[in-house]
């Protein structure tokens, strides 16, 4: 399927992902989404422990205690960010949805090629490589839930508030390069968390408050004026939180 202004999705689905797509289809009417296999966790650790080291990743995997007990009470904040702010998290119809092993993968090089859009829009996938990048001409944008170039990576609505950087809770959408988050920035949203929100509603937050400037962006890439502006921050890369930078972070600064 195609839509009148050629836009495709790249993602590996849940709920965020699913609520930036919605409201772009809500804008655009719909179009396809390319769906890839989820990276297994088993993967995705041994990646971090080759570039981190076992001990630091021993130390990121058991937060994930505490984590678990900082999740009660919160799909109450969840529930009512989807109702005040009409949230849509869920997936769309599977006849919108063409499946594939990756983004990296013949198959989805192939469903770009063959669908011709003149906008990629990338959300919660892992990093596209050159061959796929370069399979059609048009922009890849992402949606990523930090303020870059200062919180690449993962969670940094989260690292933001535990660095005490609470002007710096937000996200960017950019354009998507080789790197991790490091293309050029086109919009970025600065908000504020709420009483009660913590770890597990940080994302929600964030999708909340950014499906604007996911709009401009891709308005933007389809009327050909995309223009990147330069954010000077120091650039730099998170991964998970320790085990007891999780802890004190949220006994200090009563960030969990």
């Amino acid at each position: 399927m195609s839509s009148p202004h050629s836009i495709v999705a790249l993602t590996a689905g849940g709920p965020h992902s699913w609520i930036m797509i919605n409201a772009l289809r809500e804008r655009f009417g719909p179009f396809a989404i390319i769906m890839e296999d989820g990276e297994p966790e088993s993967v995705l650790w041994k990646r971090r422990m080759k570039m981190l080291g076992p001990l630091k990743v021993a130390s990121m995997q058991a937060a994930r205690i505490p984590m678990k007990l900082t999740k009660r009470g919160t799909q109450a904040i969840i529930d009512d960010l989807i109702a005040s702010e009409g949230l849509q998290p869920a997936a769309p119809d599977e006849d919108d949805i063409i499946r594939v092993p990756s983004v990296n993968s013949e198959a989805c090089r192939g469903a770009l090629k063959t669908l011709g859009p003149s906008a990629v829009f990338v959300v919660s996938t892992r990093m596209i490589g050159k061959k796929t990048l370069g399979a059609v001409n048009a922009p890849f944008i992402n949606y990523h839930s930090g303020i870059n170039p200062a919180y690449r990576g993962m969670f940094g609505g989260y690292f933001a508030l535990a660095n005490g950087e609470p002007e710096h809770f937000g996200a960017t959408v950019h354009l998507v390069d080789e790197g991790v988050d490091t293309g050029g920035i086109l919009y970025q949203s600065r908000l504020e968390p709420k009483l009660g929100d913590n770890f597990h509603t940080y994302l929600w937050r964030l999708a909340a408050g950014s499906r604007d400037i996911v709009i401009k962006a891709m308005e933007d890439a389809v009327s050909g004026t995309l223009s990147p502006v330069h954010v000077n921050l120091p650039s730099r890369q998170w991964f998970a939180p320790t085990l007891g930078g999780y802890v004190w972070t949220g006994l200090s600064r009563g960030v969990w």
